[in-house]
């Protein structure tokens, strides 16, 4: 089975460099509906995928200055300790499998459905933000900081218990908070916050005993070539396409788990 998780690991990671979203979305749910990998072991081997791979785009973001590290700085104040009491609060109540397996269903399902609409409505909300007279609808500087840290927070327990949220819904709510950000900073500080957010909820997970480390190998093998083809390939294929397509997909992957057993 270990070259099938690396050929899965190329195709997601193909979809991640095209359209730069689709990596625990599409991971953590193909590991549980078709490789039968129990829910919380596939969110804590997707985490720790997550933030190798993210490492070398945020590592890229950086150089290239469009990271905006005030805006990270109050993401991370929210998500590493709401990741941490997340992980802890897991520990505590030590949850049998059954009750385990429905927690982490139950949010990996809603993580999905609300990603795909944030797919699917981010160019709405961009909108929705510049009025028709050309002003830009923005909150008062004195609450964007605690707005920000709240997001930080839903996005850290999200994440810890589902893999997802730190790339779409972070990107979505990050537009509507900082209209006037450039595109790239927005998506730059995104995958910025989101490595060490997932290597603390990975590591959380690998403490918990809920990480798969060959699996892990496995996967990375083939998605860091997948990502690095991806990438060269974004400039030649249809974005808006492709992420409708993707936004669907998650549609259809979220509601079949919305019933899993």
């Amino acid at each position: 089975m270990d070259w099938m998780y690396t050929v899965s690991g190329l195709l997601v990671g193909l979809i991640v460099g095209i359209t730069g979203v689709g990596g625990g979305s599409l991971m953590t749910p193909l590991l549980v509906l078709f490789f039968g990998v129990s829910p919380a072991t596939a969110v804590g081997t997707d985490l720790l995928y997550a933030s190798l791979t993210k490492t070398v785009g945020g590592w890229v973001h950086s150089r290239r200055g469009t990271v905006d590290w005030k805006v990270f700085g109050l993401l991370a104040l929210g998500s590493l300790p709401a990741a941490t009491l997340t992980i802890l609060l897991l520990k505590f109540l030590t949850l049998e499998e059954k009750t385990l397996r429905s927690l982490v269903t139950g949010v990996l399902s809603f993580a999905l459905l609300a990603t795909a609409t944030a797919l699917l409505l981010k160019d709405q909300i961009k909108k929705i933000a510049r009025r028709d007279d050309g002003t830009i609808f923005e909150l008062h500087h004195r609450h964007l900081p605690v707005a920000t840290i709240a997001t930080g927070v839903v996005v850290g327990v999200l994440v810890t218990l589902s893999s997802i949220g730190a790339g779409v819904l972070g990107t979505v709510a990050l537009l509507f908070l900082y209209p006037r950000m450039p595109t790239a900073r927005i998506v730059g500080t995104d995958i910025v916050h989101a490595v060490p957010l997932t290597a603390l909820a990975g590591m959380g997970h690998l403490a918990l005993g809920t990480v798969n480390l060959t699996l892990l190998g496995s996967l990375l093998l083939g998605s860091i070539p997948g990502i690095y083809i991806g990438s060269h390939l974004s400039s030649k294929l249809p974005e808006k396409a492709l992420r409708l397509f993707l936004s669907f997909m998650l549609l259809l992957i979220g509601l079949k788990m919305a019933f899993y057993k």
